[in-house]
């Protein structure tokens, strides 16, 4: 893979700035495995190896079962998943693949339903902030840490 620059090491700030978002998250009420779902389903769908490694790993030493990660792709069939988190999959996939369709109501709605409307308000700025993470890896060719 082509070297490319890394962020990180040339613009601290831009990084410093995103890790707010992170503290953010983290004081969420967002649980951790729904936060750790969120990351892996959206990074998965946009192809990053970087985050898909790293929020793995993370949610390997969270507590998630092996099982759950391996099948995160295959979701809706899967059988493995909560209500709230097939919802929060869905949301995911939607914010993700926004050029696709948008978030559809019927998505909203349920969110709103079982979720409340904080938790969805902090579920979307999970969503966004790993979206703009992915493309950071992404773009940079991130390489991916042991």
């Amino acid at each position: 893979m082509e070297k490319r620059i890394q962020i990180d090491a040339l613009e601290p700030e831009a990084y410093k700035a995103m890790f707010a978002l992170e503290q953010y998250l983290q004081k969420s009420q967002l649980s951790r495995a729904h936060k750790e779902l969120i990351k892996i389903r959206a990074s998965q769908l946009n192809g990053c190896a970087f985050c898909i490694n790293m929020h793995s790993q993370d949610a390997l030493r969270y507590g998630e079962s092996a099982q759950r990660i391996f099948l995160l792709d295959a979701w809706r069939e899967a059988g493995l998943f909560t209500e709230e988190e097939k919802c929060l999959l869905q949301l995911t996939e939607e914010v993700t693949l926004i050029h696709q369709r948008g978030l559809s109501s019927e998505t909203y709605k349920k969110a709103v339903e079982l979720l409340g409307e904080h938790y969805l308000a902090q579920a979307i700025m999970a969503i966004t902030t790993i979206n703009a993470w992915n493309r950071l890896a992404i773009s940079t060719h991130k390489p991916i840490a042991d």
